[in-house]
């Protein structure tokens, strides 16, 4: 029987997350492959900087919420050596949300570079244009995303 309480859950499952965050990094230093969990690192990455609450798993749409705005999350690990267009992944347009967001991770250690937002409407209109199959499974190239949204992490012309 389940007796967590819904804020130790919450602390567990940051325990959790940081433990695979470590372990995944390690992983990759070992290989040079990525252990494959870049997505859930992204959304708690997000969620921690940004204030953001977690949706609850395979919630239709979006990972998280910010008040009530719908946030789909994709997570992206992007080195030095990493190529220019690199995909992001498939961009969900038929279930709710109001938001994409954009997490790129460092691919050696999952520390946060850069995020990125843009209303889905942007998303929708930029995957209907014409140009690379991809667009039509609802693939972007992380430079078409930023191209179309707002950076919002970090945001250094806000401190002054």
């Amino acid at each position: 029987m389940d007796t967590d309480t819904g804020a130790e859950a919450e602390a567990r499952e940051r325990e959790i997350l940081a433990a695979v965050r470590l372990l995944a990094v390690e992983y990759y230093r070992l290989t040079g492959r990525p252990l494959g969990v870049t997505g859930e690192v992204a959304e708690y990455v997000a969620a921690e900087t940004l204030g953001l609450k977690l949706a609850p798993p395979r919630t239709p749409g979006y990972n998280a919420l910010r008040g009530t705005e719908r946030i789909q999350i994709r997570g992206r690990a992007h080195g030095e050596k990493t190529n220019s267009g690199q995909k992001m992944g498939r961009i969900n347009t038929e279930d709710p949300c109001d938001t994409v967001l954009l997490v790129v991770l460092d691919n050696a250690t999952l520390e946060p570079r850069e995020m990125w937002d843009a209303p889905i409407k942007a998303v929708k209109k930029c995957l209907a244009q014409p140009g690379p199959q991809a667009r039509a499974r609802g693939v972007l190239s992380i430079p078409e995303f930023t191209q179309i949204a707002r950076k919002v992490w970090p945001q250094e012309y806000l401190r002054k």
